[in-house]
């Protein structure tokens, strides 16, 4: 049962400076924006990294979920890990089975999904998808549009390697998230706990910010590290030796 990192969402006040951001620092281009998300009060924008997708959406009425989880979180940054899948019955089967909410279920023709309670999974929004046409790890993916591979650019960064996700308990997390995707825990030599995905890595950390539980990182593969750097340092972004903070999250270029 493969489980794949395809997509990443940010969550932002204000859409367009965090997507600036993004397109400048790591070169990347907008290949994709969806009007379907206006029913949940959202307005959005995707990006491809290699084959995978960072999305930011920003809330444009009050009382949405996404502006609640602003708030929650002091601002902006990750909001959601959504994975692809090879058999979403299975799946779904496997959520019954733990009593996991489905906050959201999607289906678009050949794309259906499932968006998981975080009230249930804890860390963040989990979401499982399932792309009939898209079972190669460049294929079809309905919420980046018909033609994504035009917008495609790799001269800074090329591929999602990790999410982090920071926790109080951040074990207990871990042991969450991997029943729920019924892939074991692996441990990096910290001994910080791993749920590998076929194509990246999830990564469960200690919440040291003030921020609280969420998504907080990404590892990007760096083709040109230190064009990001100058780029971020041009800008005025905060830095740490290979780590830049754009919109609430830490980026580590490795």
């Amino acid at each position: 049962m493969q489980l794949r990192l395809r997509q990443i969402c940010l969550v932002a006040g204000n859409l367009d400076p965090v997507v600036d951001a993004l397109r400048r620092v790591f070169g990347l281009a907008v290949c994709h924006v969806d009007d379907a998300v206006a029913e949940y009060g959202l307005v959005n924008a995707l990006m491809p990294v290699g084959s995978q997708f960072l999305e930011v959406v920003a809330p444009t009425r009050p009382g949405t979920a996404a502006g609640r989880y602003l708030e929650r979180r002091g601002g902006d940054g990750g909001y959601m890990v959504i994975t692809q899948c090879d058999d979403l019955d299975r799946r779904r089967r496997r959520v019954d089975e733990l009593g996991v909410r489905v906050a959201n279920h999607l289906s678009y023709g050949q794309f259906q999904g499932m968006q998981l309670h975080p009230k249930d999974t804890g860390g963040t929004f989990f979401e499982i998808d399932r792309q009939e046409d898209g079972d190669s790890g460049d294929g079809a993916w309905h919420p980046a549009g018909p033609d994504w591979h035009p917008c495609v650019r790799t001269d800074v960064v090329s591929a999602i390697a990790a999410a982090e996700i920071q926790s109080p308990d951040p074990d207990a997390l871990a042991a969450r998230w991997s029943e729920i995707a019924q892939i074991p825990l692996i441990r990096d030599a910290a001994g910080v706990a791993i749920l590998p995905l076929a194509n990246a890595d999830l990564r469960f950390v200690v919440a040291s910010d003030g921020r609280g539980e969420g998504l907080a990182g990404l590892d990007l593969a760096a083709e040109d590290a230190d064009a990001a750097i100058a780029s971020a340092r041009s800008q005025g972004f905060p830095r740490e030796g290979n780590v830049i903070r754009v919109g609430g999250m830490r980026f580590a270029l490795v």
